[in-house]
């Protein structure tokens, strides 16, 4: 008995510590996981290209005919599709036809326009174009000086008349009010921030190496002025229109602010991103800042829109009104699945694995929507429908079938599971044919504010983090609608300049991008 009461303990602690060793391998796979992938972020590269040899033996887990999956090329080979590049023609036939040309004229010194054999002067029998160059000449800045004149009857003055009128001439209203600002400054100041990623104490400090000395916290002071007086209510506007919309994408980012009530500065904001889809005619781009991720955020924002949304599977979207159709992005999705192929040692083991299954399906996706973009929108929904539908299924039949056999923890995991929670979104696209079946566009877009992010790193007070957001939305606007940014922006504030837009409806309309003039259109 004693014997059998023992084998038994033993068995039982054996039994726990099988059940330990699992636990302990789990976690150590878990952190040579992120280990590898966290390095990869560090050192690797960004790019998710495909290149790797896929297997179609893969497709025996789920007993179906593999679908015709797109080739998967090494980069180098001779069937590779990136051919080098051709060569460029001359800069100069690219040029605007209207950029101003400044004429040098080469000839012969007044001494040397003698016949050599005595007959006289000269003449010229011909001229040649020989070569172009093209001189780009830095900012530069000109003081101006306003003298207004006044004006008064000198009959009147001599007869002694009294109350005589004096009368001065009328001065151009200034776009922010006792302040040395002039709209091209102002402009230059948000585009070299905005569009270029210069923050503003480098601005300053540029400027003052030029013997100009600019302040730091005047510059900012007159972009967040600028921005509350004139461009607010253009954003505003464009809110309007853009809510107007049936298909919008949207994405967010985090955002420093190190003067925000009831935060400690190293807390994290947020920047909300909202834009059109590639169906619109005139795109819109808004960025709002905000000081946290909650779910209220986009529904307050896009109050009165009724439509598809295209997103990421960030769980505030899926808490919006019915009326907006949330339609997930695959392209999240395969980038899941990528990770979990990257942390693979071998190509072995890449080869026999199900990332590259998941991958795979993605890939197809991708392909039978690029090859269905040139077609309308009606017959992009025909094939999408005829083609893509059963590459959907066979997904998540596969996707169902591998599902829990893998750590949730574990990258593999982690996209199957993502796959499968964000399905009822990612299949949505399917409803019409002017809905796109990622989110790149958006993530393209809040990309820009990314980048200057990393330059000037936070806000300092809210204001200013509004201003950015507003500024950053006039500018990408501007940018998708074929304006130059400095031009639009510096064209707001010389007709707007000293008028209230909010209570002058026909002003504030003409000056949206869709209605700016010429002059602020990229040459062609």
């Amino acid at each position: 008995m004693e014997s059998a009461a023992i084998i038994a303990e033993l068995k039982s602690e054996n039994a726990a510590l099988k059940s330990e060793l699992a636990e302990i391998n789990a976690k150590f796979n878990w952190l040579v996981e992120q280990l590898s992938s966290n390095h990869r972020k560090m050192f690797g590269s960004s790019s998710e290209k495909s290149v790797y040899v896929f297997d179609d033996n893969q497709f025996g887990l789920f007993e179906v005919e593999p679908p015709d999956l797109i080739p998967i090329i090494e980069a180098g080979s001779e069937e590779s599709p990136r051919q080098r590049p051709k060569k460029k023609s001359e800069m100069s036939s690219k040029l605007p036809a209207d950029i101003p040309i400044e004429k040098i004229e080469c000839l012969l010194p007044e001494d040397e326009r003698d016949c050599e054999k005595g007959h006289g002067a000269l003449s010229v029998i011909g001229k040649e174009l020989v070569r172009r160059e093209l001189d780009i000449i830095p900012a530069k800045a000109v003081l101006k000086e306003f003298w207004r004149f006044s004006y008064q009857c000198k009959i009147c003055e001599e007869s002694s008349i009294e109350n005589t009128n004096i009368i001065k001439a009328p001065m151009p209203p200034q776009v922010i009010k006792g302040s040395m600002c002039t709209p091209d400054t102002l402009a230059h100041i948000i585009t070299q921030k905005c569009v270029m990623g210069t923050p503003i104490h480098r601005q300053a400090k540029d400027w003052e190496r030029s013997g100009i000395p600019f302040n730091r916290q005047t510059m900012t002071n007159w972009t967040i002025k600028g921005s509350e007086g004139y461009l607010e209510p253009i954003y505003d506007k464009l809110h309007q229109e853009l809510c107007s919309q049936e298909i919008l994408q949207s994405d967010s980012t985090t955002f420093q602010v190190l003067r925000e009530p009831g935060k400690p500065p190293q807390s994290e904001s947020q920047m909300w991103l909202y834009r059109t889809s590639g169906d619109a005619v005139n795109p819109i781009v808004l960025f709002e800042y905000q000081p946290d991720k909650k779910q209220e955020r986009p529904r307050d924002f896009l109050r009165g829109f009724s439509g598809y949304l295209v997103t990421d599977g960030f769980q505030s979207y899926h808490c919006l009104p019915d009326n907006i159709i949330v339609v997930g992005c695959f392209y999240h999705v395969r980038s899941k699945f990528f990770d979990a192929l990257k942390v693979l040692k071998t190509d072995d083991e890449r080869k026999g694995s199900l990332a590259i299954v998941g991958k795979q399906f993605c890939d197809k996706i991708f392909e039978i929507d690029r090859s269905a973009s040139d077609k309308t929108f009606e017959e992009r929904f025909a094939i999408r429908n005829e083609k893509a539908r059963p590459v959907l299924d066979e997904f998540l039949s596969w996707l169902k079938s591998v599902d829990g056999k893998f750590a949730n923890k574990s990258k593999i995991g982690t996209a199957i599971t993502y796959a499968i929670n964000q399905w009822e979104y990612l299949e949505r696209y399917l409803l019409d044919g002017r809905l796109e079946c990622n989110n790149n566009r958006s993530e393209r877009t809040i990309k820009a504010l990314v980048i200057n992010r990393k330059n000037f790193l936070f806000a300092t007070s809210v204001a200013g983090a509004k201003a950015t957001a507003i500024c950053h939305s006039l500018t990408e606007t501007a940018k998708e609608s074929g304006l130059i940014p400095h031009e639009y922006l510096a064209h707001i504030f010389r007709t707007a300049a000293g008028i209230d837009l909010r209570n002058d409806e026909d002003l504030l309309v003409s000056l949206l991008p869709k209605n700016a003039p010429e002059s602020c259109r990229v040459l062609s």
